[in-house]
């Protein structure tokens, strides 16, 4: 992804050779999207680091208390792949947040391999906010293990200008 214009650090994604505006706040706003207060790190570290045109972001769960069952759990024995789905959006709202105040993983079952159908939340999210600018590079993978046992961790590289 690339950030053309960063109005509020958050003005808009833009595919390679796209110089057209385009306001992704007007956007959130029409699909009923309100970007929460990022939370704080739960360690040593920091969210979003910008290098030059780059913000590298964090592994991101979903924002809140991650001891909330509704972001816990293995897929697909404790959470459907379309509960998955749904936690994988909160996770991408919650980075979109993070970006905007600076800027997949999966805990499966061991056998389970829909992991991108899980991470689609995430990623048809972006495309519904930036339209083909949100379109990206990703992995999905299926973790033994994730903090605090929440659903997915998505990270995040974004180009800005």
């Amino acid at each position: 992804m690339r950030i053309l214009a960063l109005a509020g650090l958050l003005a808009s994604i833009a595919a390679p050779l796209s110089a057209q505006a385009f306001d992704p706040e007007a956007r959130l706003k029409e699909l009923c999207i309100t970007l929460p207060t990022p939370d704080k790190p739960v360690a040593n570290y920091v969210k979003a680091v910008r290098t030059g045109n780059l913000v590298f972001l964090a592994g991101h769960g979903p924002c809140g208390d991650f001891n909330r069952p509704d972001i816990q759990g293995r897929v697909p024995s404790q959470k459907s792949i379309e509960q998955g789905y749904e936690i994988a959006k909160l996770t991408a709202i919650c980075l979109l947040a993070s970006l905007k105040q600076e800027v997949g993983m999966v805990l499966s079952d061991q056998g389970f391999d829909r992991q991108p159908a899980v991470i689609n939340g995430a990623s048809d999210l972006f495309v519904k906010v930036f339209g083909d600018r949100g379109k990206h590079a990703r992995s999905a993978v299926g973790m033994y293990a994730l903090p605090f046992n929440i659903t997915t961790e998505i990270e995040m590289i974004v180009e800005v200008e």
